[in-house]
């Protein structure tokens, strides 16, 4: 079910998967300074500080960032609202029981001791300063051991676990179940992040999936992305009680997700040939009817494969947001980094306040007054699921569209109109 729009917010929201700039394709200006600005605007109180295996990293975050509540960091001598968690995304890669395996993991450490006994550990079985997310021939269950012997505190939360070529459970490279991928220490993990070709009310018919606490994440590799996915708490600050509401589910509050058909990931196909198909129509044939390929089996076609429920028995507290450049986007007709959609962003931020809200709780009147011709009606839409989806497959990110064409040049007619 998800949250109604005139609640609070949770007492804090934490994006706790972001990559820095040491990353392959990542922005440049993915720094902490960066990274702390950006988490203001959308509403954001906590980061993962993401990459802290890399040696270049983790000496950017003893020289920059400071103690804070326990287990967590603030800027030194600047931002002092953002606190920051010890996180990195570990890609492992190996073969098991015949089969290529290729599984990303977030891991997180609450101290810099922690970070540097691991990295030391890790670095034994690959390079930790050729990308900040470290590939490693290393079976996932014995990453799992190597997490736990740094200390009780130390945890390890599969990611984005759908995706089909990285992930736990992916179509191309995973496991049916979360206990065939970590075996004997599998109750180790208490939480799993749905990434965002998916969203609970997916990952909730599959009965398997019940016991773990679900997470969302941005996996931001620009500054822009941070917040696109979140994780809301109800706790004190501290990294001892997020881990605490993520193992028992007390203080868990819900996620802020994107709409699933927006991934890149949502629907079966083939990119290069331009064909998408629902796991309806590809379900007797997987091989593209033009090049004759093997289409890549996306993540809803893969949760109905493994999914026991016609429907969720329970999904928790979430809410689907579309990021607000994107709104400004199609309201604009201009592409969402262009100048006139980072002006008028900058404007409603500046009158409502941060991303987040606009989104998902500020009060429509109070969007009007910003005077943005036809965005609150776009955010109403959005908060009631009212969208035109064009869903994502194969590496092809999705769209979600709020008016229809022949709304879409009266809209923009009245946007050109304004300063």
């Amino acid at each position: 079910m998800a949250l109604r729009f005139h609640e609070p917010l949770p007492t804090f929201l934490a994006d706790l998967h972001l990559h820095s700039r040491y990353s392959y394709a990542t922005s440049r200006d993915l720094d902490l300074e960066g990274m702390a600005a950006h988490a203001e605007r959308k509403g954001i109180r906590l980061l993962g500080t993401g990459d802290f295996t890399h040696p270049a990293w983790r000496a950017g975050i003893e020289e920059r960032l400071e103690p804070a509540e326990p287990g967590l960091f603030r800027l030194a001598g600047g931002n002092r609202t953002t606190r920051f968690m010890l996180q990195v995304e570990i890609s492992t890669v190996y073969r098991r029981e015949g089969r290529a395996r290729r599984v990303h993991h977030l891991v997180y450490v609450p101290d810099l001791r922690r970070a540097h006994l691991l990295s030391t550990r890790l670095a034994t079985r690959g390079r930790l300063d050729a990308d900040g997310r470290p590939t490693l021939r290393l079976d996932s269950r014995d990453l799992l051991e190597m997490v736990l012997e740094c200390g009780e505190d130390c945890f390890l939360v599969p990611a984005h676990i759908w995706t089909p070529w990285y992930s736990v459970l992916g179509s191309r490279s995973g496991f049916d179940a979360i206990e065939e991928c970590y075996r004997d220490l599998a109750p180790r993990i208490f939480a799993v992040e749905t990434g965002l070709s998916s969203d609970p009310a997916m990952n909730r018919r599959v009965s398997r999936i019940d016991r773990f606490t679900l997470v969302s994440g941005s996996d931001a590799h620009s500054p822009g992305r941070i917040g696109r996915e979140a994780t809301a708490f109800r706790v004190p600050l501290s990294y001892f009680s997020v881990m605490e509401a993520l193992r028992t589910g007390k203080g868990h509050d819900g996620t802020v997700e994107f709409f699933p058909e927006e991934g890149k990931y949502h629907l079966d196909g083939c990119r290069r040939c331009g064909v998408r198909r629902t796991p309806g129509e590809s379900r007797r044939n997987l091989r593209c009817p033009s090049c004759g390929r093997g289409m890549t089996i996306g993540v809803l076609h893969r949760v109905l494969q493994l999914a026991d429920r016609r429907e969720p028995l329970r999904t928790g507290s979430f809410r689907r947001l579309v990021p607000l450049h994107e709104i400004l986007s199609e309201l604009t007709g201009r592409g969402p980094r262009t100048r006139r959609v980072g002006s008028l962003a900058a404007r409603i931020l500046d009158a409502v306040g941060p991303e987040l809200h606009v989104l998902g709780t500020a009060p429509l009147e109070r969007v009007d007054q910003a005077g943005i011709p036809h965005l609150s009606e776009a955010l109403r839409r959005m908060r009631r699921g009212r969208v035109i989806p064009e869903p994502g497959y194969d590496g092809k990110p999705g769209a979600i569209r709020l008016f229809g064409e022949a709304e879409r040049a009266r809209v923009r007619a009245a946007i050109d109109r304004i300063a």
